[in-house]
């Protein structure tokens, strides 16, 4: 959940400081935004000593980056459930049948790792390609 925190303005009788007029424009000292200049017969108003905290759902800001890693994430879940198999011989046990998975874990000019997994002992092996 997101958090911000906004100050409420209260009335003040405090001069404005010359550091932060330049020209016809008047600046926050602590932000930095502009501010509208008050007349002469207005009261400055100061955003000191008063908290206001918002919260909000990351869902209240829809992004579209967000939702496509959300649904390649998901994708990426439906994938990994289904096994390959093919005809390898297992160095421990001497089954004919192992599982296999490969995995891009170098550069991608670079070839991929292939683990076999045996199913009967459960003897895991890779071949770096």
């Amino acid at each position: 959940m997101a958090s911000t925190t906004k100050t409420k303005p209260t009335s003040s009788s405090t001069p404005i400081s010359s550091q932060n007029h330049f020209g016809s424009l008047l600046f926050c000292s602590r932000c930095g935004d502009l501010l509208a200049l008050p007349g002469s017969d207005e009261e400055i108003v100061s955003y000191e000593n008063q908290t206001i905290t918002t919260r909000s759902h990351p869902a209240a800001f829809p992004s579209s980056l967000r939702q496509k890693k959300t649904s390649l994430v998901k994708h990426t879940g439906d994938v990994e459930k289904k096994k390959v198999y093919v005809d390898e011989m297992c160095e421990k046990c001497g089954n004919e049948r192992m599982s296999v998975k490969t995995m891009q874990l170098r550069s991608a000019d670079e070839g991929a790792t292939v683990f076999y997994s045996c199913e009967r002992c459960g003897h895991q092996t890779r071949l770096i390609n």
